[in-house]
């Protein structure tokens, strides 16, 4: 008989963390684990799959929890400001500089440093980076005075970042740094049993911040959502459930107010809303065309013909990142990188 699971398995780490899947369960024991320690962390995934919420539950649960989370989100500014705002700067250092301020390192001092986007920074501020988490220390824009601070990093990234290293984008001595401990946080596609609880919570919130009074679901209305992709993730999810409970006319949740690129998605899907069978078949039924009746090796001609489109679709979810694509496709990233040459697919 297998041993019970510890009721800290079964729980999230803090109560803004919904689901309890097995995919969830292992992102809660490694959040759980690396809190305890000072070590820089890197959360990959998707937009919307809850990165920040993780990085504030590895803060609130490390012996910092009680110094400051500061977030900052480094695709959403130029490199210049993007500067002055992690690192301060000097009055005069710049158009604009009318006083001296303190950057967001300084401000987590003590406590931990969300660099959210981590994959949008330039050379340039990647230095000076890696130059905080080796040596705790920076100059402020403008100064020559160096500031040493206390701050734990956790950075995030929704793009492939060796793929980056290896397009110069990114350095890597910089990700070894920020990868002492890697989480991964799977799209919801992938832990589509959390969904009724996601949205239930939902369900919730919205009916009380709307004065709505919609306590239930039809079970169709759910079975569309379970059977959805959701590339948007949990913050699609979020969207729409507010949006249906602000619509429902009644006290529940209908199939019918539902948008209508879930209503269409009830089979399993890939890429640009492309149903896997009906690929499938289409693609061999024009490949024995194509042929004619006198082919020869026409298997081989019809499975490259059909994993040629496969790689494409997949490559095309995935946004172009290959460890996701690789790991969707059930395959290793050479064996991908080798088929993306095969095909053409390079780019």
């Amino acid at each position: 008989m297998p041993p019970t699971p510890s009721p800290e398995t079964l729980t999230p780490p803090t109560p803004e963390l919904i689901g309890s899947g097995p995919a969830m369960q292992d992102v809660y024991r490694l959040t759980r684990q690396v809190a305890r320690s000072n070590a820089s962390v890197l959360l990959l995934g998707e937009t919307g799959t809850g990165k920040e919420l993780i990085a504030n539950a590895i803060h609130r649960l490390s012996p910092r929890g009680s110094g400051p989370f500061v977030r900052v989100n480094c695709g959403a500014l130029a490199e210049s400001l993007l500067e002055s705002e992690l690192f301060g700067h000097v009055r005069g250092s710049f158009t604009g500089a009318i006083d001296n301020r303190i950057g967001r390192f300084e401000a987590a001092h003590t406590g931990t440093v969300f660099l959210d986007e981590v994959n949008s920074t330039t050379p340039k501020l990647q230095v000076k980076l890696l130059r905080v988490l080796q040596e705790h220390e920076f100059e402020r824009v403008g100064d020559t005075q160096t500031i040493r601070v206390d701050t734990r990093v956790i950075a995030a990234s929704n793009r492939d970042l060796p793929e980056e290293i290896e397009a110069g984008r990114f350095r890597e001595d910089l990700y070894y740094r920020l990868n002492v401990v890697t989480i991964y946080l799977p799209p919801l596609r992938e832990r589509r049993e959390d969904i009724p609880e996601l949205v239930a919570h939902f369900i919730r919130i919205y009916n009380r911040e709307n004065h709505c009074d919609v306590p239930r679901i039809e079970p169709a209305a759910m079975q569309a959502m379970v059977d959805y992709d959701w590339p948007g993730n949990v913050r699609e999810l979020q969207n729409y459930i507010e949006r249906a409970i602000v619509l429902a006319p009644g006290s529940e949740l209908t199939r019918d107010l539902l948008p209508d690129e879930i209503l269409e998605k009830r089979r399993r899907r890939i890429g640009r809303g492309v149903d896997l069978e009906t690929l499938a078949a289409t693609l061999v039924e024009q490949g024995i065309e194509a042929a004619g009746p006198q082919a020869d090796n026409l298997h081989a001609q019809i499975v490259n013909r059909v994993e040629r489109e496969l790689v494409t679709q997949v490559m095309t979810e995935c946004e172009g990142v290959q460890v996701k694509a690789a790991a969707k496709l059930g395959i290793n990233r050479n064996t991908l990188h080798k088929k993306l040459q095969q095909y053409g697919l390079e780019k």
